[in-house]
């Protein structure tokens, strides 16, 4: 299994599972940046040093992160609505533990087909 093509591990999975995965990594994601950006504009504020630009720039990125951020709840209330109306069950793929382990995964399948030819530095 670690071997594996993206294609070959997609194969799998049926479509609704496929979907269901990619939007519940969207939105995330999508829950993550909002996060983040909040933590940047923040940060903008606070060493903004009085100058007026600095800080209605700073207020932008968190007024625009907290309003990403209420997109993406409202998106998974209405996604989660609408997928069940027509079967998908997107929420049960929101569970940050499950994440983590399929993006280590990722990253150590890759890492592992990158490393297959390349010269250790150590020794």
């Amino acid at each position: 299994m670690p071997n594996q093509s993206i294609i070959q591990s997609a194969s799998n999975y049926n479509v609704l599972d496929i979907i269901d995965k990619g939007l519940a990594y969207a939105i995330i994601a999508a829950g993550i940046l909002s996060v983040i950006f909040i933590f940047v504009g923040g940060f903008s504020f606070i060493l903004s040093g009085g100058d007026d630009a600095k800080i209605k720039k700073a207020i932008g990125t968190i007024r625009y992160a907290i309003i990403g951020l209420i997109i993406t709840v409202f998106a998974v209330v209405i996604v989660g609505t609408i997928g069940k109306l027509i079967g998908l069950d997107i929420i049960r793929y929101i569970n940050f533990h499950d994440v983590i382990q399929n993006v280590q995964g990722l990253f150590s399948s890759f890492k592992d087909s990158q490393g297959a030819g390349t010269p250790s530095l150590g020794g």
